[in-house]
């Protein structure tokens, strides 16, 4: 047998493959390419067509059409009543439609495993298709045949509708022009609810027909949905016959590539998607102010920069005769820019004062007591925590503690340099194993591991970071997903380093102090993941409350103008990455020290998704707010659920549900809404103004 004969089989098997991520990476594309819907649970629409097919199979022919019909009508109705969720964020961009239909599929994967069972159900196929047949001399399943069949079928039909009909044309008006639809008579709202219907009846079909390809099972959703983003990417939204052939390609390295080179098939994939994404980033001009912040505000930020870096440093003497006056008018916290001249000359020789000051003038006491007040509670509870909670709950606010290191990471990237991203476990992991390796090899003592964690990270988002900071809005969130599949792939391969699937676990506990015993008690492991997280967000504050948090803040909002008026924009972001990649290092040196064990599940893509979750909770800019959202997330997860077992999924889908639609600005919204008599402030989410120039670049707290 040649090299040939023994991997034709693998061969037909990748296009079998490749064709079903086809059927479903269509619908995909059409529900993101011409609704507008990110929409994170395809997958779950898969698998309720597969549960249903499996469940209705019995082996005959009238089984499977019973099933196929019935799996795709229940589909169908799940992307339909996911129109309805996804209408009132129309406006709130893809990050939000992301995170709600993330959490749709937490809650409807938890009810599925409910309802069907949690193991992997038997697919009975009608007995002529039950059997195998001669292709070329080599036996292969009938069954796998016909699906081919029937996936060029449907392709061919579904190019047919798009292009040769005049439901298809109206799809395509509703992505090009909707305004001009509505004039011709037809509802926006309904081809909206149409597209994401026949999306999720594309996916349900799929999950009928795909079932003995990829069976119903607990993972079934999210392999689905991983795979068909990188169709997706790869296939590019304007071309069906381009999606199939990246389908098949796809295909191909799930099937031929693990049989002809096993260590690096699970590569591949997103190491493909990745340059893809780049590729495109590059050959794209960088995001103007609308695209990367919030919209132009008509004021110029740079000169309100300039006038407050010029206001910070007057005290010093240099550059006074380069500036212009400064102005009489007060500002929005009722002190003008010559107070803060005034602050900084008589409070402290110069900038470091005013910074410590959060950039207002001494007079403002209430005002800066009213901003401290919340870090001082929270910290004030934290410290008082070992005292009050039992063993078990310390530990879990512990690995809170590290979940907030790592959602505030989360917040430098996306609320502060408009990088929106689901790719920070990769740092994060990077900072975990390097301190389960270090302790594994006789290095307990805690600063060093924090130290050579927080290195680590911050190289390997050096490296990666490139990658990254040209890119905007989605493309930033699929290129950092991509990034977070390469190192989790990197993590199960790597088994000298990571210990694989099974992780790491047995190594020597953290020492707080050189000489000291390792911490093994709750309470000791808690204060010293404490002490490590209030000394990091205090530099993080520092950081984003001087001239560099400033600028940051003026390169989210007004990017295009900041390049225009010669700021080294790239350089900016690329410190914001490198900055946010080693305190999510700290943050998993932290998780380590706090559970004593390390696994891939603990810096996988569920634990990104939290990360960004608690940064939505905690408001854009908001870094106790992160700091909060951690806590609610690791309490809904293991404290909250553990009252009903089975259920934490269910939980933390209704979580991220009710973040999306109830804090659009986050608890950070919430306290400037309550604090401005019922007028929402977001200053870092859109330019600052002539009349706001005082308040626009502060940092919520």
């Amino acid at each position: 047998m040649n090299i040939l004969d023994a991997h034709f089989v693998p061969a037909v098997d990748g296009v079998a493959y490749g064709l079903l991520l086809f059927v479903v990476a269509a619908g995909l594309s059409l529900a993101f390419g011409t609704a507008g819907v990110l929409n994170l649970s395809h997958g779950t629409l898969y698998a309720i067509g597969a549960y249903t097919g499996a469940e209705l199979s019995d082996g005959t022919w009238g089984g499977l059409a019973v099933g196929l019909a019935a799996g795709t009508a229940a589909a169908a109705a799940a992307g339909a009543g996911l129109s309805a969720a996804t209408i009132p964020l129309a406006r709130r961009g893809h990050l939000a439609q992301a995170l709600l239909t993330f959490g749709l599929a937490l809650i409807g994967g938890n009810l599925l495993i409910e309802f069907f069972g949690a193991d992997e159900l038997p697919v009975r196929v009608p007995e002529a298709l039950d059997s195998s047949v001669t292709l070329l001399g080599h036996r292969y399943p009938a069954y796998r045949l016909c699906f081919i069949l029937m996936a060029v079928l449907l392709a061919a039909f579904g190019t047919w509708v798009l292009t040769r009909t005049r439901v298809g044309a109206a799809v395509r008006a509703s992505a090009d022009d909707p305004q001009m639809l509505a004039t011709t008579g037809h509802s926006p709202r309904a081809v909206h609810t149409g597209v994401l219907a026949a999306a999720g009846a594309l996916a349900g079909a799929a999950g009928v027909l795909g079932a003995p390809i990829i069976g119903p099972g607990a993972g079934t959703a999210d392999t689905v949905l991983m795979l068909s983003l990188v169709v997706v990417v790869l296939g590019g939204l304007r071309s069906l016959w381009t999606t199939l052939f990246a389908a098949i390609a796809v295909g191909e390295v799930q099937t031929l590539g693990v049989s002809v080179a096993p260590d690096w098939a699970p590569y591949l994939l997103f190491a493909a998607m990745a340059a893809v994404l780049i590729l495109r980033s590059q050959f794209t001009e960088p995001a103007t102010s609308g695209a990367h912040g919030g919209g132009d505000g008509g004021a110029d930020p740079v000169e309100w920069l300039r006038r407050r870096l010029s206001a910070s440093f007057k005290g010093r003497g240099s550059g006074a005769g380069d500036t212009a006056p400064p102005p009489s008018g007060p500002g929005a916290d009722g002190t003008t820019v010559a107070d803060k001249a005034e602050a900084g000359r008589s409070g402290g020789r110069g900038a470091l004062p005013w910074l410590l000051r959060g950039g207002r003038a001494d007079g403002d006491l209430a005002s800066r007591v009213r901003q401290a007040a919340p870090l001082l509670i929270l910290l004030g509870v934290l410290i008082a925590l070992p005292t009050l909670l039992d063993a078990y709950t310390i530990s879990l606010a512990g690995s809170a503690l590290a979940l907030g290191l790592l959602a505030v990471s989360v917040t430098i990237l996306t609320g502060y340099a408009g990088l929106p991203t689901l790719g920070q476990t990769a740092p994060f992991a990077v900072g975990a194993y390097a301190t389960a390796n270090l302790a594994d090899a006789g290095w307990t003592v805690g600063l060093v591991q924090i130290v050579v964690a927080a290195i680590a990270a911050a190289l390997f988002s050096l490296v990666t970071g490139p990658a990254v900071i040209r890119a905007r809005g989605t493309t930033v969130l699929m290129i950092t997903l991509a990034i977070g599949e390469l190192a989790s792939a990197a993590i199960n391969q790597l088994k000298s380093v990571t210990g694989g699937a099974d992780g790491l676990v047995g190594f020597p506990p953290t020492q707080a102090l050189w000489g000291g015993e390792g911490m093994v008690d709750e309470s000791e492991v808690y204060n010293y993941a404490l002490a490590v997280a209030v000394v990091a967000v205090a530099v993080t504050l520092l950081v984003l409350r001087s001239p560099a948090g400033k600028l940051l803040i003026g390169t989210r909002n007004a990017e295009a103008r900041m390049r225009a008026s010669g700021h080294p924009v790239g350089r900016y972001l690329l410190m914001a990455h490198i900055g946010a990649g080693a305190l999510a290092g700290v943050g998993g040196s932290v998780m380590v020290t706090v559970q004593q064990y390390l696994s891939p599940a603990d810096v996988g893509f569920e634990i990104a998704a939290f990360a960004l979750l608690a940064a939505v909770i905690g408001g854009n800019t908001s870094v106790i707010g992160a700091l909060i959202g951690a806590g609610l997330i690791v309490s809904t997860r293991d404290w909250v659920a553990s009252s009903w077992p089975g259920h934490g999924h269910l939980l933390l889908g209704v979580l991220f549900v009710a973040a999306v639609y109830l804090l659009p600005r986050g608890l950070a919204g919430l306290r400037a809404r309550s604090g401005s008599g019922g007028r929402e402030t977001a200053e870092a989410d859109r330019p600052p103004s002539d009349h706001d120039s005082a308040t626009a670049g502060k940092v919520a707290p």
